[in-house]
């Protein structure tokens, strides 16, 4: 039987204000406190040289422009994700309700949170791999501004099979993202910085744009080396510009 919560007077030590949580940051408080203590986390730190992709957006971003649409990073790493995920299926699963069965997903929903002022809201890209760079760009305007307004439609807030959290606009290196079940796997970015790397082919240092990342998975199911090597894809395909061509 769980230890009853004493509420401590704070107010013999000095003023006070108490602060209604808000609906959303009540339930999703809730998920993940449940989340954290019922799977096993295991986070897998790495960085991405995103050097030429940031070339690459930059060009693409004034060329659609004209058209109104905005490119920011996060299409590029949806659809990084989407090829990884494709080679790698397990981590666009989720366990049955006994635990004894995985259930691959054929789909690939793409879970974006979103930071508003009432909290933290995940509407859901669908088909992410079957959507280009613009396609994903007027998307994700859309639906942030509509999870920001509480425009959402409840059915834009669920099938989700693999979340992205984005801090980069804001700030930090890394941090641990929390796993949105049903989903086995979450990736957090955090903000990019220009570091000097020694490139060891040429024997020389080279200033390069590079952007942290933060992988956490369910142990239950995905393995340290499954996780290395998921990060090591995800950064590849980040260098190779190739899979990013509309």
């Amino acid at each position: 039987m769980p230890t009853p919560i004493v509420q401590e007077d704070f107010s013999q030590w000095g003023e006070i204000e108490n602060q209604k949580l808000t609906k959303i940051k009540r339930i999703t408080g809730k998920r993940l406190q449940a989340a954290w203590q019922t799977i096993p986390h295991v986070t897998q730190f790495d960085e991405a040289d995103i050097t030429d992709l940031d070339t690459y957006r930059k060009k693409l971003k004034e060329k659609l422009l004209k058209d109104g649409i905005k490119v920011t990073f996060l299409p590029f790493l949806i659809k990084a994700l989407t090829h990884v995920l494709k080679e790698m299926p397990e981590f666009n699963s989720s366990l049955d309700s006994s635990s004894t069965n995985l259930v691959i997903k054929k789909y690939i929903n793409i879970g974006i949170a979103v930071d508003t002022p009432t909290g933290l809201v995940v509407p859901v890209i669908s088909n992410a791999d079957q959507k280009s760079i613009s396609d994903l760009s007027i998307e994700l305007v859309d639906i942030s501004n509509r999870a920001r307004n509480k425009k959402l439609k409840p059915a834009e807030l669920k099938g989700g099979t693999f979340t992205i959290s984005s801090l980069g606009g804001i700030g930090g290196s890394f941090f641990t993202p929390i796993i949105n079940p049903p989903e086995v796997a979450i990736i957090g970015v955090s903000q990019s910085v220009w570091k000097n790397t020694f490139n060891r082919n040429e024997k020389k240092s080279e200033l390069k744009y590079i952007m942290p990342f933060s992988l956490s998975y369910d142990h239950r199911i995905i393995d340290g080396a499954a996780g290395a090597r998921f990060t090591k894809r995800f950064k590849e395909i980040l260098d190779d510009l190739s899979f990013f061509k509309d």
